[in-house]
């Protein structure tokens, strides 16, 4: 999910400075496929960005190891990147870039690392990225895109321009698109082990089930408004519906929308009420498209502050959500996480060997029981 760039997570200085961001710079990235195949290509986003985004090389390798968050790649395996034939591309603002197809078969599940040389540098601090990357890039001055190593690379965990790896898949194999917070981006799974629940689903299913994994969730994010990047019900059409081979979606988000609102009563009613009506929303938009849309149920946040309040009210909406969401009849199927999270003894709160310690997170284990509420069955057919 592409959204912009806040301050903090702006690459450090000497790659940002005066408002040039990257000039002269290599900014290496890894990324896992899930899908394996023939051919791919490389999706760019200017999305939010203040200028124009000059790309000046490109190129796509395996890194050493096999592993994510390395600067490294396997010498030899560098494939340069084209744009329309050309190998550099000036991005507009607001815009996207697909590069030509690749000669380059990834298997499932495998990891790639996609290099970038910006010569001039982009000419604002405005910059697209999606920081929740948990897995680590590295920029390093001057041109590097075919080097086996960075030399003095600084690290960072985050990732900026990339928007997608698409894979010319196999026949049969379709897209599941995640709609979320950061309960789906990673929060609190392992940097560089790819253990969020949707790669655990993915590892789960095994390669053989034909599904690819599209994971369009973003920290902070909501459901109803903007908040860490566009609301969901903003950027639905260009996350979810743009994407090519979608045929289902799981939707986990609503805790942020909930948590944010004024733990009051009517407050609290009303929020739970517009919840609703923006899931059959969605519900409408996908079914539209032919795109099967699960409903999964809100995670527990007793104990967190400052989204658990005293007297109940927030609890009591995420209760009301939860029971549409179970009841309701408009989801294609439902997914309980709620159910999978919770603790029996004390359902307000996670189960605490899931909890991460903030008791609103899941730790990689609370990530492994995620991916195992979601029945396979839901895939096939």
């Amino acid at each position: 999910m592409p959204q912009l760039t806040e301050p903090d997570n702006l690459p450090p200085a000497p790659y940002t400075t005066d408002g040039l961001v990257l000039a002269g710079s290599t900014l290496r990235q890894s990324v896992r496929v899930s899908a394996g195949g023939s051919r791919l290509r490389v999706r760019l986003s200017n999305t939010f960005g203040g200028a124009p985004l000059p790309v000046t090389a490109a190129s796509v390798a395996l890194p050493e190891g096999g592993r994510a968050g390395v600067s490294t790649i396997r010498p030899g395996t560098a494939r340069p990147v084209t744009f329309s034939g050309r190998p550099f591309a000036d991005v507009p603002v607001g815009a996207q870039v697909v590069s030509d197809p690749l000669d380059l078969a990834p298997e499932p599940g495998s990891v790639l690392t996609v290099s970038l040389h910006l010569a001039d540098g982009q000419t604002s601090e405005l910059v697209t990225s999606h920081p929740g990357s948990r897995t680590t890039s590295y920029l390093a001055a001057g041109d590097h895109v075919a080097a086996a190593d960075l030399p003095d690379a600084t690290p960072v965990d985050h990732w900026y321009f990339l928007s997608a790896l698409e894979v010319r898949a196999e026949p049969g194999t379709a897209v599941l698109a995640l709609l979320g917070d950061s309960l789906t981006d990673g929060r609190g799974s392992t940097t560089n082990h790819n253990d969020r629940w949707p790669d655990r689903l993915f590892d789960r299913l095994g390669p053989a089930a034909g599904v690819a994994v599209a994971n369009q969730a973003a920290g902070g994010n909501r459901l109803l408004n903007d908040g860490l990047g566009p609301g969901a019900l903003a950027r639905f059409d260009r996350d979810v519906l743009a994407l090519s081979g979608v045929r289902w979606l799981i939707v986990l988000e609503g805790v942020n929308d909930i948590g944010t609102a004024p733990a009051t009563r009517p407050a609290q009613r009303r929020v739970a009420e517009d919840l609703i009506a923006a899931y059959e929303q969605i519900i409408v938009r996908a079914h539209a498209h032919d795109v099967r849309v699960y409903g999964g149920t809100l995670t527990p946040f007793g104990g967190n502050l400052p989204y658990d309040d005293a007297e109940g009210h927030r609890e009591a909406a995420r209760q009301t959500v939860n029971d549409w969401i179970r009841r309701g009849g408009r989801f294609d199927a439902v997914i309980d996480f709620d159910r999978a999270a919770r603790d029996p003894a004390a359902p307000r709160r996670l189960l605490p060997a899931l909890d991460l310690g903030d008791h609103l997170h899941l730790n990689p284990e609370g990530h492994r029981a995620l991916a195992g509420a979601v029945p396979a069955r839901l895939f096939t057919g």
